[in-house]
């Protein structure tokens, strides 16, 4: 026991190594909203042996590596943290996610270099179940379809695709975290069945949600009414819904994806859209280019499509921020490993 004691305390000093007298700069990179909040936490913590410091570089005029110099630690958004970037990071020990997906950080690369790699599980799952099954409510009820329609001068209340009655249908999710089990009741209260793809999740833990197992993503999608991703993006799950699983989809079923937008081939989902392979569809994210707002899915009569938004609100973003903060403050302050520790085990193989 005092063996395994002694190896934790080694381990720790291993990828803190840092003097506790010292002041430790913290960059923030290519974040907006100041560091007002981030400030006032500090104060309250009692903590003042930590620089907080932003830096904006969006169009990437520097390598990251030099944006990062002289920082013990930083707090990222989207910015891509390659194996090549990770290797340069000279005194980095943490890179603190305002996330709670990390595919955009090389997490072994990470722990190659010595950096401790965190995210914010949980942060915004309120607002992303509430915008989902928003979604879901407008695809079916054709809100924003009837919308622009008002808008373009129509006054008309039976156009388009059928409008259908929500109790009844059947909601299938893929996957089952915190999202999508903050949804079930919700779903249920409207009347609706839930079908689950979860390969980690038993039919006995899913039947405590009210929801029946697919066992295979096949048989959800030739279930379901609405199909919605709640899945994580990694090389298991990239491209995830292409053309051939679209093909399964009930025609008049709608689609939804609150998740990355790189699990959905966007091009078959787009070519579903335009051939009546299913009905409509509802995204929050695009495969590509959600910097600079481009993709075949806008414009599309069929579709509705919200900004990367489903996480925000003025809670979750304060939510987010006092997370990664935490996670800083436990390592660089206190000298202990983060409780969202996203690259453990391969820090623990150095």
């Amino acid at each position: 026991m005092a063996a395994l004691e002694d190896k934790k305390k080694d381990f720790k000093c291993k990828i803190a190594n840092i003097s506790p007298e010292s002041k430790k700069r913290v960059v923030y990179l290519n974040l907006s909203g100041g560091l007002a909040y981030e400030r006032e936490l500090l104060r309250e913590w009692g903590i003042w042996d930590l620089e907080l410091i932003e830096v904006q570089d969006r169009e990437g005029v520097r390598p990251l590596w030099e944006l990062l110099e002289g920082a013990q630690g930083a707090v990222i958004g989207y910015d891509q943290i390659t194996a090549e970037v990770a290797e340069h990071l000279d005194g980095v020990k943490i890179l603190a996610l305002q996330s709670i997906g990390y595919n955009n950080i090389d997490i072994l690369a990470a722990a190659k270099a010595g950096i401790c790699v965190t995210n914010a599980p949980g942060f915004c799952a309120e607002e992303v179940a509430v915008h989902t099954v928003g979604m879901a409510i407008d695809l079916v009820r054709k809100i924003t379809f009837l919308d622009r329609s008002v808008q373009r001068g129509e006054w008309k209340a039976i156009q388009g695709y059928p409008a259908r009655r929500i109790q009844g249908m059947t909601f299938g999710m893929v996957f089952f975290g915190a999202i999508p089990q903050l949804m079930a009741p919700i779903l249920r209260a409207l009347g609706m069945k839930l079908l689950v793809y979860a390969p980690t999740k038993t039919a006995e833990f899913l039947e405590k949600f009210g929801a029946q197992k697919a066992e295979t993503l096949e048989e959800l999608l030739e279930g379901a009414d609405i199909v919605s991703m709640h899945t994580p993006l990694c090389p298991q799950t990239w491209h995830m819904m292409g053309w051939e699983q679209f093909q399964r989809m009930k025609r008049d079923a709608f689609f939804i994806n609150t998740a990355r937008g790189a699990v959905v081939d966007e091009a078959a989902l787009v070519r579903a859209l335009k051939e009546g392979q299913i009905c409509a569809a509802a995204v929050d994210v695009i495969e590509e280019g959600e910097r600079h707002a481009k993709s075949e899915i806008f414009g599309l009569e069929n579709a509705v499509v919200t900004p990367h938004a489903a996480f925000f609100s003025e809670e979750s973003y304060r939510a987010a921020k006092r997370i990664a903060l935490e996670q800083i403050v436990c390592l660089l302050c206190r000298q202990t490993l983060p409780e969202n520790l996203v690259n453990r085990e391969f820090l623990e193989q150095r």
